[in-house]
């Protein structure tokens, strides 16, 4: 598991055009769930292309801190759980 700021972002570096999912705390008891892909990485941040059919908006961005602190989770296609 990635424990540095660093680590995510190369970790995630190598994952650019895959598809995802996004699990985010949006409340004491609600959660988001947004499917996508991963577009480009930052030094901060990350963004994700969402798909239209499910969304209202094209893309959505989280810092890797979200992931560090464990604010959002992602899956991507063929894996069980990433962070």
């Amino acid at each position: 598991m990635p424990i540095t700021l660093a680590s995510i972002k190369r970790k995630l570096d190598g994952k650019i055009g895959e598809n995802l999912t996004v699990v985010a705390q949006a409340g004491r008891k609600k959660v988001t769930r947004r499917r996508g892909t991963l577009k480009e990485t930052y030094p901060a941040i990350f963004v994700v292309d969402l798909d239209q059919d499910e969304n209202a908006f094209e893309r959505v961005s989280y810092s890797y801190a979200d992931l560090l602190t464990k604010s959002i989770q992602i899956t991507f296609e063929g894996e069980e759980k990433a962070s």
